[in-house]
């Protein structure tokens, strides 16, 4: 099975703790309810780049990186890209 697509196929399953919404929330300055459907869209847009290493996946949009444990699909962090 493809990586990328292993992912986009459970995006079902994406779930955080109340910790993860607070450090998501905090860390992009995000002003919404919920940060899950939120960090859904971004996963599952177009042109997001998504990579596995180890037991996380990565997914790059936006100038954003968002972090997903790949065996049980929790939002770990997300967090703005360093530029330079």
């Amino acid at each position: 099975m493809n990586g990328d697509n292993e992912l986009l196929e459970n995006l079902d399953k994406l779930h955080t703790t109340d910790l993860g919404v607070m450090r998501i929330k905090r860390n992009l300055s995000l002003d919404t309810e919920n940060v899950v459907d939120w960090c859904k869209t971004k996963i599952n847009s177009a042109h997001a780049v998504i990579t596995r290493k180890g037991k996380n996946w990565y997914v790059n949009v936006d100038n954003c990186i968002i972090t997903v444990n790949a065996y049980s699909y929790t939002i770990i962090t997300a967090h703005r890209e360093k530029i330079g």
